[in-house]
């Protein structure tokens, strides 16, 4: 039985009666990611008949918070330790000879589109996209991987147009450019949550290997095999791998692209890497997701342990939340164990600048559910006075991913103290509740509820 990567993902689904399964054929223009959006890119589904291809999809694997704390063990309360302790204590790989994900080695007559069931999402996007694949790449100074979740259109038989967004690779890229040299990686598809979750730790982090990360995230050593003509190693138990390289001064416009927020990401020239050699198992499923959904609710966990770090110097901090409908990145809530007097304001500011893309953060007692809009809301209602407990940073350095930032290049931010005042007054605001109700039973009262 698989322990590693997206086939044992799918089983724990499985056992877990959480996978849909459909067998109706899709066509991957348009139908296949409209199915995936239905249901909020929050439930898998592995789909076994692809318009025009043997090989089933898989999808929608990583859009629920729940199933990151399923999956890794880990609960709400001890995730944001789980993350930073992984981070600070990397843990041993385990290199092997053989395994799944070189059954079959492939070097000749690759053609990409005919080979696998590569989708397009959007009316207006530019090609079919790999909107899931994880970029391997090593550091020629520490030796180390690097790992990130890259957008790849599809330009040919055997060639992507690569958004280097990291600083790392832009960095690599520009210095082996300028030697006249091409940079190699590994584009791996059919991993898992710790593996995704481990992709996303900031490449600025000197010297840290995500691939040690995620054998600490996963509580085992990742199992890791060496590719076929180029030099770096890949998770054995992945579905597929394209090996390539991404040659010097070699640049192809990319875009438009359905992309964060639900808007069209912009035409841009960007590097191409030319595929080399395909890594697969004999059967292999093809993994996909939703364009900017999955990888970006796993990047907002990384954020929070982020966040988590730079307000927790200035403020007793019970839990954070970057939130999804602010994109995993623009929008956050940050709840303090009975904040002291100026402590919310020091972590406003202390969150805004924990992270260039944060736009808005609300500070809220630890009687608020942070994860709960409705009760986030009801704290601004009754607990913030705008003339007193609103703080406005204007013309900051912003995401060049938001549209409104990328006006004028510059971002505004606000935080809102929703905190109840301290002292006396403190008891005006107690909650109302019912002794007992969270250990209701409704199916008592209503069998059908069960």
């Amino acid at each position: 039985m698989e322990k590693q990567m997206l086939r044992a993902t799918l089983e724990a689904f499985r056992q877990r009666n959480e996978l849909k399964v459909c067998r109706q054929e899709v066509d991957l223009t348009y139908e296949l990611g409209a199915v995936l959006k239905h249901y909020r890119n929050e439930v898998p589904i592995l789909f076994e008949k692809v318009k025009g291809h043997r090989m089933p999809v898989a999808g929608a694997l990583f859009g629920e918070r729940q199933a990151y704390y399923d999956m890794m063990k880990m609960t709400p309360k001890n995730r944001l330790f789980k993350m930073m302790a992984a981070v600070a204590s990397p843990q041993p790989v385990k290199h092997v000879t053989k395994a799944p994900v070189k059954e079959e080695i492939i070097t000749t007559g690759i053609h990409l589109e005919k080979m696998f069931p590569i989708p397009k999402f959007h009316e207006q996007d530019s090609s079919t996209y790999i909107t899931s694949g994880i970029v391997a790449l090593k550091d020629p100074d520490t030796g180390k991987t690097h790992l990130s979740v890259r957008r790849l259109q599809v330009n040919g038989a055997r060639e992507v147009s690569v958004l280097v967004a990291s600083p790392l690779a832009r960095q690599q890229y520009a210095q082996l450019e300028a030697q006249n040299k091409p940079l190699e990686i590994a584009i791996i598809l059919g991993y898992d949550h710790s593996l995704l979750l481990a992709s996303q730790i900031s490449s600025q982090l000197y010297g840290v290997d995500k691939y040690e990360v995620d054998s600490a995230l996963r509580g085992e050593a990742l199992e890791l095999v060496s590719c076929h003509q180029i030099d770096l190693s890949v998770p054995a138990h992945a579905e597929i791998v394209l090996e390539g390289v991404m040659p010097p001064r070699k640049r192809k416009p990319e875009g438009p692209f359905g992309e964060l927020m639900g808007y069209y990401g912009g035409v841009g020239d960007h590097p191409v890497a030319e595929i080399k050699t395909v890594l697969q198992r004999k059967k292999p499923i093809f993994q996909t997701a939703f364009p900017c959904r999955e990888e970006h609710l796993s990047n907002g966990l990384i954020r929070e342990m982020e966040l988590y770090q730079a307000v927790k110097n200035v403020a007793g901090v019970a839990d954070v939340n970057v939130t999804v409908a602010g994109g995993c990145r623009f929008h956050a809530v940050v709840s303090l164990h009975e904040a002291k007097p100026g402590e919310a304001k020091s972590a406003i500011l202390a969150a805004l600048g924990s992270n260039k893309d944060l736009k808005q953060v609300i500070i809220v007692d630890d009687d608020i559910n942070i994860y709960d809009p409705e009760d986030v809301e009801l704290a601004v209602a009754t607990r913030f006075q705008a003339s007193r407990d609103l703080v406005v940073i204007p013309e900051a350095v912003g995401s060049g991913l938001d549209p409104s930032n990328g006006i004028r290049g510059v971002s505004d931010k606000m935080g809102i103290d929703a905190t109840a005042p301290s002292g006396e007054m403190r008891q005006k605001f107690h909650r109302a509740i019912i002794p007992g109700y969270e250990k209701l039973d409704i199916g008592r009262y209503f069998p059908e509820e069960k």
